[in-house]
This record gives structure tokens, C-alpha cells and sequence, in this order.
């Protein structure tokens, strides 16, 4: 029987190192793509479709191929990258489509430099129209590299500031709560969620230990990481290759795709059913959802606050405003059906936390309170399991801000085909 899509041999994983090598291969074709216009029908088969990237993988025959632009086709700028000998993916902004509705395109080369990506220091920095979005900070963790600050709209802060910076308001809880992070509370009976050490309760470290990608466009920017899970008696039980994207949109909205490829090394890798994890933020102190917050938590499902903790769904929208008196935005984070245990099941709280987390099960199901190990996940040595996040920071709330057709264009994305 064929393994899951999220378990998979190491020397697949590899097959992402390789890409590396390839782009030099693949370099004619982009150039040629980069040379000319391309026109394409998309077509969304399955559901509604919110404004989102979309891309096309064409091998060279097809792009030296001359095409006739379609009378009234739109034009959208399109980034390229190798993707594999002799093939180019163009990745371009779709505009929202209806059910079933289909549209000509042209794809034409789009301005460098839209978003640039920059190691500094130990650092890097993903900068959006020459302004800073985020930094992946691997220096002040103190035991994990997170991304802080992340701020839009006009430099809006869109997380919590402290413990990084005291700004007087906020509540001074939860120090490992920084910025945006993956991490794990039960790894081989190591935390590597919390920063403090108690007696018999050991805690890890996530060691970056280099940027394999580092890669500016119009369109988006690439980061890609590599990180290695060290215990307490600095054994190292797992290594992981993290990229994250970064795409703006329309109105000042941006997302932030977040994959992660964690590999069990010198042992099996035991995920232990734990509430203390996986993919986190924790949100602007006005915008929780309790007490004197202003902000409101909903499911895919509608449901609301406090009500949508531990409960499986594909997506969560944390939104009210982030600054006293002022307008309403959200962060909408998105499971991929690929995913292990899909739709996941959450740590997210009224008082800010926000986290998918598919290993509580005995802490999240009333039905499983008593087996301790219902959420556990066993990576024998040398496969991986392999997450994958979109993360929409938006304006408005969850119906201004269309999350669910948002959340159709990456899980069931339209048709992107040649035009003919």
C-alpha cells in the first residue's frame, strides 16, 4: 500500500535540493519565457475563487511555440522559476472567478523587484515594495528561529509585540509566544514549544543552519531554511527544510505560504498528543477574542470564540481591529487537504494564541480523554511528514474578506491551461 501524501522516503525530499541544480538546465527555457507573451484560460471547475496565485508549468517546446493573443484577453504579470530540465512555472496573480466561470488571460513578464528577499546578518528579511514585511529571526529565540515583526498596511504591527518589544498595553504571558513559529511541545519526550526548562520536563532547540533560497520577484518573494531539532543532551532527533512565500495582493492583503519537511535522523521521531503546538501566532493584544479585546475567532464552520477550540476544521479567521479606534483586519490561516489528520484540529484562544495543531486528540476530544497516545505520530528514521499553511493577513472580516473562496483558490484552485 502506497504511503500517505505527508509520509514519504528522505531521498524524495531530496528530490527539493535537486530543484537547485536543475535551474541551470532550465535556464534557456525561462529566458524564453521571460521573452514573450502567453495567453491562458483559466477556469474555476470546482468552486468560487478569491484573488490568489496561481501558476503553469510549460516545458520549452511549448513556450518557442508563437501564439496569437486572444481578442480582450487581460493582462497579468507572471514570475518564473526551473522547474525541472527544460520546464519553466510561471506564477502569475488570478483575479476572483464565479463557479464554473472561465476567462482569458495574457501572461506578460512582471517588474523585478515587487518583493525582495535578503539574508542580513544571521538573518533575512522579505521586503515588500522596498518596505519591511517580516524577518526571519534565528538569533533571538531563544530556543527557535520565528518571524517577527509582520506588518502591512501601512507598517501596522499584525502580531503580538511583546516579548520582543515592550510597548506598555499588552499582556506579558506566554514568552515563547513570538511572532510566527513551528514547533512542537512532545518531540522523543522533548518540549521544544516552551523556552523554560523545569526539573523533568527537558526542553529543545530549533538550530537554523543556513538559507537554501533566497529568491526576489514580481510577483513573490522565496525564503527557504534549514533547521536542526536538538535536545536537552544535544542529540539531534530531527532536521527540517522550511520555505515560505511571499505574495501581496490587492488593498495591502498579503499571504504567507509556510511548508515545512521535518525528517526523523539517528532514531525514529515520535510526535506525543500534545495541546502545546504546532504552526502558532499570537495575535494583536486588541484583537483577542476576550475580556477587553475587541476581535472575533471563527471556523469554516461559523463557529465562534472559545467555541472553535479543538475542533477540526480547515480553516480558522482571527479579525478585529489592531489599533484602538481603527478599522478591522484579519489573519486567516489555511490547513492543505494534503496535510496530516485534514482539517485540522486547533490551539487557538480567546486570549490570542492561534494554532493548528493535529496531535492534541486527547486534549482536544472528549471521546479520547482517556488514551494519552491518540494523537500520536511515529516518523521512523529516514522518512519525513511534510506541512503545508497559507496565511492570508487581510482587511475587513471573514465575509469582507471572502476567507472561504480565499481558502477554494489554494485547496481547490481553478483550471490554468493554454488558451487555444
Amino acid at each position: 500500500m502506497p504511503k500517505p501524501d505527508f509520509l514519504r522516503r528522505s531521498a524524495v525530499a531530496g528530490a527539493a535540493v535537486a530543484g537547485v541544480a536543475l535551474a541551470a538546465g532550465a535556464a534557456d527555457a525561462q529566458k524564453i519565457a521571460d521573452a514573450q507573451s502567453i495567453p491562458i484560460r483559466v477556469t474555476a471547475e470546482k468552486a468560487d475563487s478569491a484573488l490568489a496565485p496561481l501558476s503553469l508549468v510549460l516545458p520549452q517546446s511549448e513556450l518557442t511555440k508563437r501564439r496569437v493573443v486572444p481578442r480582450g484577453a487581460a493582462p497579468l504579470s507572471f514570475q518564473s522559476e526551473a522547474a525541472g530540465v527544460g520546464k519553466v512555472k510561471l506564477t502569475f496573480l488570478a483575479p476572483a472567478l464565479k463557479k464554473g466561470e472561465s476567462k482569458l488571460f495574457v501572461l506578460v513578464p512582471g517588474k523585478p523587484g515587487a518583493v525582495e528577499v535578503k539574508e542580513v546578518g544571521k538573518n533575512a528579511e522579505i521586503k515588500i515594495a522596498g518596505q519591511l514585511f517580516t524577518r526571519y529571526d534565528t538569533t533571538t529565540g531563544p530556543n527557535k528561529p520565528y518571524l517577527y515583526p509582520i506588518q502591512a498596511f501601512g507598517g501596522k504591527h499584525l502580531t503580538r509585540r511583546w516579548p520582543l518589544e515592550d510597548v506598555g498595553h499588552e499582556e506579558k504571558d506566554h514568552p515563547h509566544h513570538r511572532g510566527l513559529w513551528f514547533t512542537h511541545g512532545e518531540m522523543n519526550g522533548v518540549d521544544f514549544w516552551t523556552e523554560v526548562e523545569k526539573k523533568g520536563h527537558p526542553v529543545g532547540k530549533t538550530v537554523n543552519t543556513g538559507y537554501s533560497i533566497l529568491e526576489s520577484g514580481a510577483v513573490y518573494g522565496r525564503l527557504g531554511t534549514t533547521t536542526d531539532w536538538i535536545t536537552h543532551e544535544n542529540k539531534t532527533i530531527a532536521k527540517d527544510t522550511r520555505e515560505i512565500i511571499v505574495t501581496p495582493l490587492a488593498e495591502g492583503n498579503v499571504l504567507l505560504d509556510f511548508s515545512i519537511t521535518v525528517t526523523a535522523v539517528g532514531g525514529p521521531l515520535h510526535w506525543g498528543d500534545t495541546k502545546e503546538g504546532t504552526f502558532a501566532l499570537r495575535v494583536p493584544e486588541i484583537m483577542k477574542a476576550e475580556k477587553e479585546g475587541k476581535g472575533t475567532l471563527e471556523s469554516a464552520e461559523g463557529l465562534k470564540n472559545a467555541a472553535v477550540w479543538g475542533k477540526p476544521s480547515p480553516w480558522h479567521d482571527y479579525w478585529g481591529p489592531i489599533e484602538t479606534g481603527g478599522e478591522t483586519f484579519g489573519i486567516a490561516i489555511f490547513d492543505s487537504p494534503a496535510n496530516l489528520r485534514y482539517p485540522t484540529t486547533w490551539h487557538s484562544r480567546t486570549y490570542g494564541l492561534y494554532a493548528t495543531n493535529p496531535f492534541g486528540l486527547h486534549d482536544f476530544d472528549s471521546t479520547k480523554k482517556t488514551d494519552r497516545h491518540a494523537g500520536d505520530l511515529m516518523t521512523p528514521e529516514g522518512e519525513y511528514v511534510t506541512f503545508r499553511y497559507r496565511v492570508l493577513f487581510h482587511k475587513g472580516d471573514t465575509r469582507a474578506a471572502k476567507i472561504a473562496e480565499s481558502f477554494n483558490a489554494w485547496a481547490t484552485p481553478p483550471k490554468v491551461e493554454l488558451a487555444k
